[in-house]
């Protein structure tokens, strides 16, 4: 539960370098590094070609900023869910003691027959 609320609160920044439509480097959180081509897009630019081989993109995904809830906020049925599932809480973990039972040292009956293998029914 603690890491789906990191999750969900966690601002993610992917940034991506392409070039020649394809991905040279992917970064989380940081800036993807270049290619290397930052001279000769530098010299294409001076002569006036604007149409370069390489691209960044970024992918920014906001995360949540409003955590705050109050019981109100949920429905009927819900309340109702937390309500008892609270209630029945010290319960769940409560040690059943078993009762003593009176044919715990008896043995078993002696098989005179084989029944399963007479009626042909035998367990996979």
């Amino acid at each position: 539960m603690a890491l789906m609320l990191l999750l969900s609160t966690v601002s993610w920044t992917v940034d991506k370098h392409l070039c020649m439509d394809r991905v040279m480097d992917v970064a989380l959180f940081a800036k993807a590094e270049d290619c290397g081509m930052e001279a000769a897009i530098a010299v294409l630019e001076e002569e006036g070609v604007e149409n370069h081989c390489c691209d960044d993109e970024t992918f920014v995904v906001e995360g949540q900023n409003d955590l705050k809830l109050s019981f109100n906020d949920f429905e009927f049925e819900q309340q109702l869910f937390l309500v008892a599932y609270t209630l029945s809480l010290p319960y769940l973990n409560k040690k059943i003691e078993s009762e003593k039972l009176s044919y715990e040292y008896y043995p078993p009956p002696i098989l005179i027959k084989d029944i399963q293998l007479l009626d042909e029914v035998f367990l996979i």
